[in-house]
Protein backbone atom coordinates (compact mmCIF):
# COMPACT_ATOMS: atom_id res chain seq x y z
CA UNK A 1 0.00 0.00 0.00
CA UNK A 2 2.94 2.42 0.80
CA UNK A 3 4.42 1.97 -2.57
CA UNK A 4 1.44 2.54 -4.24
CA UNK A 5 0.70 6.03 -2.44
CA UNK A 6 4.21 7.17 -1.96
CA UNK A 7 4.54 8.23 -5.67
CA UNK A 8 0.89 9.94 -5.73
CA UNK A 9 2.11 11.92 -2.46
CA UNK A 10 5.22 12.80 -4.09
CA UNK A 11 3.60 14.07 -6.79
CA UNK A 12 0.43 15.98 -4.82
CA UNK A 13 3.64 17.74 -3.19
CA UNK A 14 5.86 18.87 -5.66
CA UNK A 15 2.44 20.07 -7.69
CA UNK A 16 2.25 23.46 -8.48
CA UNK A 17 -1.42 22.89 -6.58
CA UNK A 18 0.55 22.10 -3.79
CA UNK A 19 0.52 25.74 -2.16
CA UNK A 20 4.33 25.31 -1.52
CA UNK A 21 5.30 24.13 -4.55
CA UNK A 22 7.77 25.45 -7.31
CA UNK A 23 6.01 28.18 -9.00
CA UNK A 24 3.13 30.68 -8.80
CA UNK A 25 0.11 29.40 -10.96
CA UNK A 26 -0.89 32.07 -13.45
CA UNK A 27 -3.64 34.38 -12.06
CA UNK A 28 -2.01 33.59 -8.24
CA UNK A 29 -0.70 36.34 -6.04
CA UNK A 30 3.11 36.43 -6.87
CA UNK A 31 5.52 39.43 -5.28
CA UNK A 32 8.74 40.19 -7.21
CA UNK A 33 11.50 42.15 -5.49
CA UNK A 34 14.06 43.65 -7.80
CA UNK A 35 17.45 44.67 -5.37
CA UNK A 36 18.93 46.63 -8.75
CA UNK A 37 16.06 49.33 -8.44
CA UNK A 38 15.01 48.64 -5.01
CA UNK A 39 11.41 48.12 -6.17
CA UNK A 40 8.79 45.32 -5.02
CA UNK A 41 5.65 44.90 -7.30
CA UNK A 42 2.49 42.83 -6.41
CA UNK A 43 1.62 40.20 -9.14
CA UNK A 44 -2.10 39.54 -9.21
CA UNK A 45 -5.11 38.37 -11.57
CA UNK A 46 -2.54 37.90 -14.53
CA UNK A 47 -1.08 41.41 -14.37
CA UNK A 48 1.21 44.19 -12.12
CA UNK A 49 -0.97 45.23 -9.62
CA UNK A 50 1.21 47.70 -8.45
CA UNK A 51 4.74 48.78 -7.96
CA UNK A 52 6.27 50.02 -4.73
CA UNK A 53 9.93 51.42 -3.59
CA UNK A 54 12.00 48.62 -0.84
CA UNK A 55 15.03 49.04 0.73
CA UNK A 56 17.12 46.08 0.54
CA UNK A 57 20.31 45.11 2.30
CA UNK A 58 23.60 46.80 2.86
CA UNK A 59 25.25 44.81 0.72
CA UNK A 60 24.31 42.87 -2.35
CA UNK A 61 24.19 38.87 -0.19
CA UNK A 62 22.26 40.09 2.61
CA UNK A 63 19.13 40.07 1.01
CA UNK A 64 19.20 36.71 -0.29
CA UNK A 65 17.89 36.24 -3.86
CA UNK A 66 15.81 33.07 -5.37
CA UNK A 67 12.09 31.99 -5.13
CA UNK A 68 10.67 31.42 -1.87
CA UNK A 69 7.65 30.71 0.04
CA UNK A 70 5.75 32.87 2.57
CA UNK A 71 5.57 31.19 5.48
CA UNK A 72 4.64 33.66 8.52
CA UNK A 73 2.39 36.73 8.72
CA UNK A 74 2.65 39.11 11.63
CA UNK A 75 0.25 42.41 12.34
CA UNK A 76 2.42 44.73 15.04
CA UNK A 77 5.25 42.02 14.69
CA UNK A 78 7.61 42.17 17.97
CA UNK A 79 11.39 42.60 17.41
CA UNK A 80 12.90 39.80 19.11
CA UNK A 81 16.47 41.22 18.65
CA UNK A 82 16.45 44.09 20.97
CA UNK A 83 13.11 42.75 22.54
CA UNK A 84 10.74 45.77 21.46
CA UNK A 85 6.95 45.49 21.38
CA UNK A 86 4.81 45.38 18.09
CA UNK A 87 3.28 48.79 17.92
CA UNK A 88 6.09 50.41 19.99
CA UNK A 89 7.52 53.64 17.94
CA UNK A 90 10.94 52.03 18.12
CA UNK A 91 10.30 48.32 16.45
CA UNK A 92 12.07 48.75 13.55
CA UNK A 93 10.14 46.08 11.64
CA UNK A 94 6.73 48.32 11.37
CA UNK A 95 2.94 47.37 11.24
CA UNK A 96 3.50 44.49 9.41
CA UNK A 97 5.88 41.66 9.27
CA UNK A 98 5.40 39.09 5.62
CA UNK A 99 8.26 36.54 6.39
CA UNK A 100 9.54 34.29 3.51
CA UNK A 101 11.58 30.61 4.14
CA UNK A 102 15.44 32.04 2.72
CA UNK A 103 18.29 30.15 2.92
CA UNK A 104 16.31 27.70 4.63
CA UNK A 105 14.61 29.55 7.49
CA UNK A 106 11.22 29.67 9.02
CA UNK A 107 9.80 32.87 7.67
CA UNK A 108 11.26 34.64 11.05
CA UNK A 109 14.54 35.82 9.94
CA UNK A 110 14.02 37.07 6.45
CA UNK A 111 10.80 39.26 5.26
CA UNK A 112 9.30 42.22 4.10
CA UNK A 113 8.31 44.72 6.74
CA UNK A 114 7.25 48.41 7.72
CA UNK A 115 9.83 50.33 9.40
CA UNK A 116 10.18 53.69 11.75
CA UNK A 117 12.66 54.71 9.51
CA UNK A 118 10.89 55.97 6.27
CA UNK A 119 13.43 58.32 4.73
CA UNK A 120 15.79 54.43 4.71
CA UNK A 121 13.04 53.43 1.73
CA UNK A 122 14.34 52.63 -1.90
CA UNK A 123 17.94 52.90 -0.45
CA UNK A 124 20.32 50.41 0.36
CA UNK A 125 20.28 49.87 4.64
CA UNK A 126 19.03 46.32 5.49
CA UNK A 127 20.63 43.84 7.47
CA UNK A 128 18.73 41.49 5.10
CA UNK A 129 15.29 42.10 5.28
CA UNK A 130 12.87 43.95 2.42
CA UNK A 131 11.96 47.12 4.08
CA UNK A 132 8.53 49.39 2.73
CA UNK A 133 6.15 51.77 4.21
CA UNK A 134 4.13 51.28 7.11
CA UNK A 135 1.24 52.04 4.82
CA UNK A 136 2.20 49.95 1.78
CA UNK A 137 3.23 46.90 4.11
CA UNK A 138 -0.82 47.54 5.49
CA UNK A 139 -2.70 47.76 2.57
CA UNK A 140 -0.09 44.84 0.47
CA UNK A 141 -0.42 42.58 3.52
CA UNK A 142 -4.23 41.61 3.48
CA UNK A 143 -3.72 40.85 -0.43
CA UNK A 144 -0.19 38.33 0.16
CA UNK A 145 -1.62 35.04 1.26
CA UNK A 146 0.39 32.47 3.40
CA UNK A 147 2.33 30.03 0.56
CA UNK A 148 2.74 33.14 -1.69
CA UNK A 149 5.56 33.00 -4.22
CA UNK A 150 8.59 35.24 -4.09
CA UNK A 151 11.40 36.79 -5.92
CA UNK A 152 14.47 38.53 -5.07
CA UNK A 153 16.33 38.99 -7.77
CA UNK A 154 18.80 41.55 -9.53
CA UNK A 155 17.96 42.89 -12.66
CA UNK A 156 17.12 45.01 -15.76
CA UNK A 157 14.24 42.99 -16.77
CA UNK A 158 10.75 44.27 -16.31
CA UNK A 159 8.38 43.14 -13.78
CA UNK A 160 5.80 41.87 -16.18
CA UNK A 161 8.23 40.26 -18.21
CA UNK A 162 10.24 38.51 -15.02
CA UNK A 163 6.30 37.54 -14.08
CA UNK A 164 5.74 35.91 -17.18
CA UNK A 165 9.01 33.85 -17.15
CA UNK A 166 8.42 32.27 -14.36
CA UNK A 167 4.48 31.40 -15.19
CA UNK A 168 2.71 34.30 -12.74
CA UNK A 169 1.27 35.64 -15.95
CA UNK A 170 -0.05 33.89 -19.15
Amino acid sequence: MIKILSPILFAFFISPLWPLGPNPLPGDPFVIVNKTTNEMALIDDNRVQTVVSVGTGVTGELTPEGLFTITVKAEEPYYRRKNIPGGDPNNPLGSRWIGFDAEGTDGRIYGIHGTNQPASIGKYVSNGCIRTQNEVITSLYPMIPLGTKILVTSTNKPFELLAKEIGAIQ
